[in-house]
């Protein structure tokens, strides 16, 4: 009797997972909804009829819609890998600039993430020392860096790292993503 492997193809036999994550992220925010990357990412693998469905009910259920930042007393910096014209694109795609205090970019430090350095250039223009600020980041060199820091740190899931990873690199909590607390 003969055997067969079947095997997946998208995602599986050919790197499209990113493709695919991207066109439809953009597809959604195009027609008004918000929907985060990293959930896109979680229904990649549904048909688009089930991923449309699936997605659109879980914006409607977890995500308020986009407003500008809530200071609440907080000042918000930016401490950032990016730099010189991706620093500016950012800067749009967020359109908060009048939340934004101050950035710290690849263009001010030296070292980047992992190193404190951005961290640190962040208090700095900030003026406040570590104990009095929080780190939010996705990845596992923001937790470092922000730890290295002296800064309490929260990850964010929507990066795409697991939660233990963020909280083995020192972060204190994690959430889903910005948006939700």
């Amino acid at each position: 009797m003969q055997r067969t492997a079947v095997f997946d193809v998208d995602g599986t036999l050919v790197d499209t997972n990113h493709l695919h994550v991207t066109t439809w992220w953009e597809a959604f925010r195009q027609a008004g909804h918000p929907v985060p990357m990293h959930a896109v990412h979680r229904a990649v693998g549904l048909g688009s009829t089930d991923l449309i469905a699936h997605l659109l009910g879980r914006v409607r259920a977890v995500l308020r819609p986009a407003a500008p930042l809530d200071r609440n007393g907080w000042q918000v910096v930016l401490a950032t890998s990016a730099g010189g014209a991706e620093l500016s694109a950012l800067r749009r795609a967020i359109s908060a600039d009048d939340a934004i205090t101050a950035t710290a970019s690849a263009d001010d430090v030296e070292e980047g993430k992992p190193a404190p350095e951005p961290v640190e250039h962040a208090l700095e223009l900030a003026g406040v020392p570590a104990e009095r600020a929080v780190f939010v980041g996705d990845t596992v060199w923001d937790m470092q860096a922000g730890t290295r820091a002296g800064v309490r740190c929260v990850g964010v899931l929507c990066g795409g790292i697991p939660r233990a990873d963020l909280l083995d690199a020192g972060a204190q909590a994690v959430y889903a993503d910005t948006h939700t607390g």
